[in-house]
């Protein structure tokens, strides 16, 4: 397969430090906080360049200005960030309840069964990408919540303290 490209790309400028690009490389690099600029994918053209806020952090920062699950959402407002943290406790909770939900019982049709529990897992899958999605925002208030709420919900629905049968 062959691109197209006026100048060479050469791999090793991957890992050379930015001080050292050449000023005709295929790389963007900015040192801006404000904007991240993407350059298309396999081309050389920096014209169609996207700027977009920059709110991403690289290590676990303690602030309530980020973004996480939806755009713009919870923003700089402490009460959508409280309602952002409540929304992963809550998350994380539903993710441990479905991991031991048991509905199927023993003698029903064996392909209901499976459907039914292949859905119930699909929803459990679901949530748990969700909570994975909003501690990869670093924030270590989410980090906590998402902590939380699967020891809560491990509490609650997966250890004995609450079954009826506690030879588990």
């Amino acid at each position: 397969m062959h691109f197209a490209s006026s100048t060479p790309f050469d791999i090793l400028t991957l890992f050379k430090p930015p001080s050292m690009w050449s000023s005709n490389s295929n790389l963007v690099y900015q040192m801006n906080p404000n904007t991240l600029q993407l350059p298309m994918a396999w081309t050389n053209d920096t014209s169609h360049v996207h700027t977009k806020p920059h709110l991403w952090h690289l290590s676990f920062y303690w602030g309530r200005n980020t973004y996480f699950l939806f755009p713009n959402w919870p923003g700089n407002n402490r009460t959508m960030y409280g309602l952002g943290i409540i929304f992963v406790f809550v998350l994380a909770i539903l993710v441990e309840f479905f991991s031991n939900l048991k509905l199927v019982k023993p003698g029903s049709n064996r392909g209901a069964a499976v459907f039914f529990q292949a859905g119930v897992q699909a929803i459990r899958a679901g949530f748990a990408y969700m909570v994975m999605l909003a501690v990869m925002s670093y924030n270590g208030g989410v980090f906590i919540a998402a902590i939380l709420g699967h020891a809560v919900g491990y509490v609650v629905f997966g250890s004995p303290i609450f079954k009826k049968d506690m030879d588990r």
